[in-house]
């Protein structure tokens, strides 16, 4: 056996607490997926036009908090690094409902189920959408203690309304690239 072998190779890994875990733990499968969506709003942002102004920041911003969550999920509650954590609160999610209102009033209302495409940006937020709804369910599925319930709720909460973000932001970049949205016709 190579002595050059990390304990990555053996199929575990730190948590942020310190623990030692498998790689299919769900705390590590939920942080996998978070990441996976960091990037995928990554493309969704360099996918924008122009400097992608405002939007490009609101998705660095989100970008920002996945990583907070992240850290957090890879957090036991009863670990000290808990305490030195950015919680996410109410005011997290009122203000992902507010760009979520700031969005949809200036699309025309929804005339049916779309398919997802159109302009490689909205592409990208449609893809980001489905990757915030599989970190959602692997979110859910952490064994939580009774501490930690309540901290998980307001993260899953948090990214069941990204997922709406994300999917008016999709309808927003096709109406800003002049892309008609494809209704599907069942």
């Amino acid at each position: 056996m190579n002595a050059n072998v990390g304990s990555g190779d053996r199929g575990m890994t730190s948590l942020l607490s310190g623990e030692r875990v498998p790689k299919t733990h769900p705390r590590v499968e939920a942080c996998g997926e978070l990441d996976e969506l960091a990037s995928v709003l990554g493309a969704c942002a360099a996918s924008l036009a122009g400097d992608g102004g405002e939007l490009r920041r609101e998705i660095q911003d989100i970008q920002g908090t996945l990583l907070h969550i992240g850290a957090s999920l890879a957090t036991s509650d009863d670990s000290p690094t808990a305490a030195m954590l950015r919680g996410l609160g109410a005011e997290d999610i009122r203000a992902l409902e507010r760009a979520i209102e700031r969005i949809e009033a200036a699309l025309p209302p929804l005339q049916g189920f779309i398919l997802p495409g159109g302009h490689p940006s909205a592409a990208w937020a449609h893809v980001a959408r489905t990757v915030c709804r599989r970190a959602e369910r692997r979110a859910l599925a952490i064994p939580a203690d009774r501490g930690e319930t309540s901290r998980l709720a307001v993260i899953v909460a948090w990214l069941n309304r990204l997922s709406s973000y994300l999917f008016v932001l999709a309808r927003f970049c096709n109406a800003e690239h002049g892309v008609q949205e494809t209704v599907w016709k069942g």
